[in-house]
């Protein structure tokens, strides 16, 4: 496994030095200790341990949602998982699309994502004032805007407009920014990133997995696509393709398996080692939807649906590297399940409803749950920079050009079956719209994006409306209540919450 232990092992200090929960924590006193924001970063070795300390955001457990994978288990393609009854009225109201603003994670969630914020100021407001070589300063400058862009952009999509916060002593209240504004900081920051961040192949060793130019382009490219800007969207992902940085796994399950890690066609991913806690450079992730029972691998939450499951074709080894069905084995191990979990579970009329499997795109080769906490999750991978191209490209009247990108997907895909997933031919732009959105599902499914790509596509009611989406409302997540009280009304909920 290429793991590298890079960004984990200094952080713990800086960590404590950083953290606050929520807008509400940025004015409290300084801490007690001998480490504070007035002593620190101000040295180079300061600095290489404030922008380490950036990584770790997006290895927190709340980074995810709160910690639950709940943007799949609000699509199509997954459901709460787990046993029946464990986090049933926790984590299953987000299946249902019951949740309120009080709802648990919500407000980890949030907080998580201030806390990357937070960081990335303290390296953005206090390096440039360090004396250390110029062009290392300028790498770690626009490291750190590439991940605070990164984090922004999570914020817009999942609770629109919030607060813009750009220094480390914000004012006491702060409004919801717009989420036009929002885009403009992580469309500056990126550009910032872009411009300054080396290519994949500028970093070597211990500093491979750090943000590149190529991650900064694939993010610009995926915030443009959200925009609906086509051309932008092109531009970017084209730069990404044109690069030549990037390529393809041999073989699907290494797109976001081990023998992928920080590989060929990883751009940008959230790397960790076997360790138990986040601390130590871990990542739950992987844990939280492991294997429930034998072999216990995690707590089995986010199921793959019966809809993603038929949604294969026949003979697709996507369908496998995707999905882990009981008895399956893999790596030698034999999977059997949660004995508390029924293997089949129907409704009142006998339809099945759900079956129980697992999500293959977590697993990581191992005896035990530790190992899960070693796996590294894709956050840009290049498959879907070729299907946001294709995407762009289409819908630029452009499309013999997408359909090259498009194919190259199902290529890898077919892995040498040419009997399967023939190349698409059609120039029809109705017809290459629906099978490029579709390949999208195929091809990242159980990888957060689902639920995004019905949302920005205005899929989502026809899709997720049996489920209970209310259209005008889930679109966005509500604003944590308690994020609402703390504010004292300057923060407003969003629509129909």
């Amino acid at each position: 496994m290429r793991t590298q232990k890079k960004l984990y092992l200094s952080i713990l200090v800086i960590v404590a030095a950083f953290s606050f929960s929520g807008c509400k924590k940025f004015l409290d006193k300084d801490l007690q200790g001998t480490l504070t924001q007035q002593s620190f970063p101000v040295s180079a070795s300061d600095a290489l341990l404030a922008t380490n300390a950036t990584y770790e955001s997006v290895r927190e457990w709340a980074y995810n949602a709160g910690g639950f994978p709940i943007f799949d288990i609000m699509s199509d393609d997954a459901r709460k998982g787990s046993n029946p009854n464990d986090a049933a009225t926790t984590v299953g109201p987000y299946d249902t699309f019951t949740h309120t603003p009080t709802q648990d994670g919500l407000d980890r969630y949030w907080n998580a994502l201030y806390v990357g914020v937070k960081r990335a100021n303290v390296v953005i407001e206090k390096i440039p004032a360090i004396s250390m070589d110029a062009a290392l300063k300028t790498r770690y400058l626009a490291e750190v805007r590439f991940i605070r862009g990164l984090i922004y952009f999570d914020f817009v999509r999942s609770f629109g407009g919030v607060p813009l916060v750009t220094s480390t002593e914000p004012p006491l209240k702060l409004q919801r920014a717009s989420a036009e504004d929002v885009y403009a900081l992580i469309i500056e920051d990126l550009n910032f990133a872009a411009d300054n961040l080396p290519l994949k192949s500028g970093y070597q060793g211990v500093d491979l997995g750090r943000a590149t130019r190529g991650a900064a382009q694939a993010l610009l490219a995926r915030v443009y696509l959200f925009r609906h800007d086509y051309v932008n969207a092109e531009k970017y992902a084209l730069e990404v393709i044109n690069s030549n940085q990037y390529g393809l796994e041999p073989l699907f399950i290494d797109a976001n398996g081990v023998d992928g890690n920080n590989g060929i066609e990883s751009l940008f991913e959230v790397g960790a080692i076997q360790s138990e806690g986040t601390g130590s450079g871990g990542n739950q992730y992987a844990n939280t939807q492991g294997v429930r029972g034998t072999p216990n691998r995690g707590w089995g939450f986010s199921r793959p649906t019966i809809n993603l499951r038929n949604s294969y074709l026949a003979g697709d080894p996507r369908y496998k590297g995707t999905v882990i069905n009981l008895k399956d084995t893999i790596d030698g191990v034999v999977i059997l399940g949660d004995g508390s979990t029924p293997d089949i579970t129907y409704d009142e009329q006998g339809n099945i409803i759900e079956i129980e499997c697992y999500s293959r795109k977590v697993w990581v080769p191992g005896n035990n749950t530790i190992t899960q906490w070693g796996h590294h999750r894709r956050l840009i991978r290049y498959a879907d920079v070729l299907l946001m191209a294709a995407e762009a490209l289409n819908e630029n009247n452009k499309p013999a050009d997408a359909l090259i990108y498009l194919n190259e997907v199902r290529q890898r895909a077919r892995q040498g079956n040419n009997n399967i997933l023939p190349d698409i031919t059609t120039l029809n732009q109705a017809e290459l719209r629906d099978i490029i959105f579709n390949e999208r599902r195929q091809e990242l499914a159980m990888e957060g994006w689902r639920f995004w790509d019905l949302v920005r596509t205005g899929r989502a009611v026809q899709a997720l409306g049996p489920l209970g989406f209310i259209a005008g409302k889930h679109e966005l997540l509500p604003i944590p209540q308690s994020e609402i009280d703390i504010s004292q009304g300057s923060l407003v909920q969003n629509p129909n919450w």
